[in-house]
Order: structure tokens, then sequence, then C-alpha cells
């Protein structure tokens, strides 16, 4: 036997179990480094956000029928302007036309407002129930106020001129005789 023939067979086993993890450290160590990161909540980027289906639908921006309400809005608009139409007429395509009266009636009494028509250009609705009309006024034919704005709501299943497009009308008629409390 060979001196230390013994020592190198025991040793070579705790060297070769002792080189195998020092090569597998080596060989592992920068590819588990690569995989992990310092807050050890894996990549930078917040997680997606689930979405949850709703079922019920978004509230209604227009009426079922848009083309029919929106030659009522027009045909009315030029009901309410016609100099033509009767007192009860025009009631009734306004909305609160019952409580109106006094206004309508000074709107009407005024020689101007006898001779203006309404020009329907452009109606947005903005629900189920209420539009954005965008029309001119003409007084005996002219264009007296362009591109003017004020809205149509359905009341009663009649889609009506809004109080609060007459009542501007008749602010800007400089008819300082009606009260707020007339209605407007």
């Amino acid at each position: 036997m060979v001196l230390g023939s013994d020592l190198r067979r025991r040793n070579t086993r705790p060297v070769r179990g002792t080189v195998v993890t020092a090569a597998m450290v080596l060989v592992l160590g920068p590819a588990l480094a690569a995989c992990s990161d310092d807050s050890g909540g894996g990549s930078s980027a917040p997680p997606p956000t689930p979405s949850v289906e709703r079922t019920a639908s978004a509230p209604a921006t227009a009426p079922a029928d848009p083309a029919a309400a929106t030659a009522r809005i027009k045909a009315n608009w030029k009901k309410f302007f016609d100099p033509a139409s009767s007192g009860a007429d025009k009631q009734a395509v306004l909305e609160n036309g019952d409580k109106m009266g006094a206004v309508l009636k000074a709107f009407g009494g005024d020689k101007r407002g006898g001779q203006v028509q309404a020009d329907v250009q452009k109606i947005e609705f903005t629900s189920a129930t209420q539009a954005t009309v965008t029309y001119s006024l003409t007084l005996n034919g002219a264009t007296a106020l362009p591109n003017a704005s004020g809205t149509s709501v359905q009341q009663g299943g009649t889609w009506k001129v809004s109080v609060n497009t007459l009542c501007a009308l008749v602010a800007l008629s400089g008819d300082a005789s009606q009260s707020p409390g007339s209605g407007c």
C-alpha cells in the first residue's frame, strides 16, 4: 500500500463534494440572482386590475327613437315660435306651460316677440328626456340671434321648449316687468 493512498481515497469524496457544490454555486448563483429583486415583489409593474363586467345598462343618452324625437322637437319649436300659433298652442309645447301663462303673454306681447321665428339647426340628446338645441332666431326674416343654445325637455310624452330657454329670451328682450316670481 502506498503511503497516503487511503487518505486520498477518503479525501477525494469530501473534496469532490466541495468542488461540485462550489461549481453549482458559481453556475447557478448568477441565474438565481437574475430571477429575484431586492424588493421581493417580482416585476416593478403593478399587477393588472381585474375588471368586473356590469350587467346593469348605462343611463340612456338618447330617446328610444332619436329620429322621431328630433322631428317632434323641430315641429314643436316651430310651433312655439310661430307668430300665427295661438297662446294655447304655445302653452302646449312649453315646459310647465300651464304655469307659464304670464311669462308667455309678456314674451308674445312684445312686438318683436310676435315677429320672431326659430330655425332649429342641431339637436344633441343629453339624456332620454332632454336635448340641447342649437337654433337661430329670425326677426321678420332677418337673423337676429344666430347659433343660440336652448334646451328641449320631454314632459308628459311631449318634447317641449324648456322654461330656461324662454326665460333666457325674456331676459334678452330687456323686459324688466317680469319678476322672478312670475315663473322665470
